[in-house]
């Protein structure tokens, strides 16, 4: 019987795709980028409906991966950790400490299945490697060994460099592995950040054939890394509590207000104000019997002490600052200077300059991709604007809207609202990576990735020291190489659109765009 007036629609696929398929995908994809780079994010693949393309992760790390030249048949040289170096890089990373709870998780559930768990530290160096020994002697083939550097930059897409670089549980299948030589593997690796400081501080892998698919696997080390952290919590709380130990009679001997705290800002023991749970403490450190500015107190003296820092408040209380001590009001909020240093894939560093304050710490990913958002639209946005630019659901303000109140609670006058943006008078700077596809590499908010392909193909530019946006360097002339194949950009059948320079039109082209709507009515 047909159809009249109605399209038949394509079932969606439920079953992931084969090894085989992946291959195809795999050979499809570079073969196409080698005659221009991948389109811009939102606008969509070459292929019709239902053509089978890479995940948005996997894509974008092939993309930065043709940038770098890496030859998908021979990879790049690898150099191994020396002994020494090796037993250093063991010790500092911490992960020392949970080896015997991962091996009990990850190996001993699997029996006799043929995997390998390999423990990498944050720069992707392999520090530990144990597995099946047939299976081993199969990973020495393609390089994979202790001691070994396993980043995308050396050994292309991978699960180890994946997840560091993402900072999220991933899977690397096959074929979406860059390198040929790799296709026959699968693995799953999960990031292991410093509960203390947040700091990435390595990641947990299995691997094995690829024709062995467990399901299983992924949240298998998800939940086996979320334990490695849960035994460096334990290893922090207890040396937190010697801390408190030694800290108490000394407070009890010092005059006026003052707390203990350990190397990462967490409070051990307090006197005479409200104990916060933790201080910001600067990228570069402190320096002792110094004067410096710490958000939540103000101007305090610091002193070292064993493991940690006494903090003594001697900021004296002013008139009129609504935004309570330690922040910045709107009075000194005039002339600041703000520098979101993103320039590090794995940690986004925010400086504040002032009339009276100057301070630096480094921010969380999702509050960078926040003040990236507000550093590349000056003109404001909504709440409802950002939830779209960050997950592509504007009804998400509330998660919004609660981000944007804990960055106030530091920045103070510095930060706007109706609609959310940055001080008028607030200069900002955004640093990037010399790569643009290293910008936030661990983000998938659709402005950022639409950010960073704009970037690439030299439309925008990121704010400099001068407070504008310079007009774009041309990435290619008259279709010669290095043309984006992106409409407007030379090389791709249009003519080149440079923005202006002026600072209106340049802060308009980059970041999310905005549209029309009323102003923000709740903070």
């Amino acid at each position: 019987m047909r159809q009249t007036g109605r399209q038949s629609r394509r079932p969606e696929r439920r079953t992931p795709p084969t090894a085989t398929e992946l291959a195809k995908v795999h050979e499809r994809t570079l073969a196409d980028a080698a005659a221009r780079e991948l389109v811009l994010p939102e606008t969509g693949g070459p292929g019709g409906p239902g053509r089978l393309e890479p995940r948005p992760e996997i894509g974008d790390s092939w993309a930065r991966l043709r940038r770098l030249g890496l030859d998908p048949d021979t990879g790049a040289a690898t150099v191994l950790l020396g002994p020494a170096e090796l037993e250093q890089r063991r010790r500092t990373s911490g992960l020392d400490y949970v080896m015997p709870v991962l091996r009990e998780t990850l190996l001993a559930p699997v029996g006799q299945a043929p995997l390998i768990l390999a423990i990498a530290d944050a720069d992707g160096h392999v520090l530990w490697q144990e597995g099946e020994r047939g299976l081993r002697r199969s990973a020495d083939r393609i390089g994979f060994v202790t001691g070994a550097r396993w980043i995308e930059e050396s050994v292309g897409t991978n699960g180890i460099g994946v997840a560091l670089r993402a900072q999220r549980p991933m899977h690397v299948h096959s074929a979406e592995h860059y390198l040929r030589s790799h296709h026959t593997w699968t693995c799953v690796a999960a990031p292991v950040h410093d509960p203390a400081t947040g700091r990435l501080v390595g990641a947990v892998n299995l691997s094995g054939p690829a024709r062995n698919v467990r399901p299983y696997l992924l949240q298998l080390t998800a939940t086996a890394a979320r334990l490695a952290e849960t035994e460096l919590r334990a290893h922090r709380l207890e040396a937190l509590n010697q801390l408190r130990t030694l800290a108490a009679p000394l407070l009890a001997r010092v005059g006026g207000p003052a707390l203990v705290v350990d190397a990462a800002g967490w409070t051990a023991a307090s006197a005479g104000l409200p104990p916060p749970s933790r201080l910001r403490i600067p990228s570069e450190g402190w320096a002792p019997a110094a004067v410096h500015w710490v958000p939540g107190l103000g101007e305090c003296v610091l002193e070292p002490l064993a493991d940690g820092w006494l903090v003594r408040p001697v900021r004296r209380a002013r008139d009129g600052e609504p935004d309570g001590p330690g922040t910045v009001s709107a009075e000194r909020a005039e002339g600041a200077r703000l520098r979101l240093d993103l320039r590090r894939p794995d940690r986004a560093e925010l400086s504040v300059r002032g009339t009276a304050d100057s301070w630096s710490h480094p921010v969380s990913p999702r509050h960078a991709e926040l003040l990236l958002l507000l550093a590349t639209t000056r003109e404001g946005s909504t709440a409802a604007q950002l939830a779209e630019a960050l997950f592509g659901d504007a009804g998400r303000t509330v998660t919004v809207r609660a981000e944007l109140s804990r960055l106030r609670r530091y920045l103070g006058g510095l930060l706007a609202h109706r609609p959310y943006r940055f001080a008028d008078s607030v200069l900002v700077t955004v640093e990037g990576p010399e790569d643009p596809l290293d910008l936030l590499p661990a983000s998938t908010a659709p402005a950022v990735r639409r950010l960073r392909a704009e970037l690439a193909a030299g439309l925008v530019r990121l704010p400099d020291a001068a407070g504008a946006v310079p007009p774009p360097r041309r990435a290619a002339e008259n279709g010669a190489p290095g043309a984006t194949g992106v409409p407007g950009e030379p090389g791709s059948g249009t003519a080149g659109v440079q923005p202006p320079a002026s600072r209106a039109a340049n802060w308009a082209s980059v970041g999310p765009q905005s549209r029309s709507a009323s102003a923000e009515t709740s903070a």
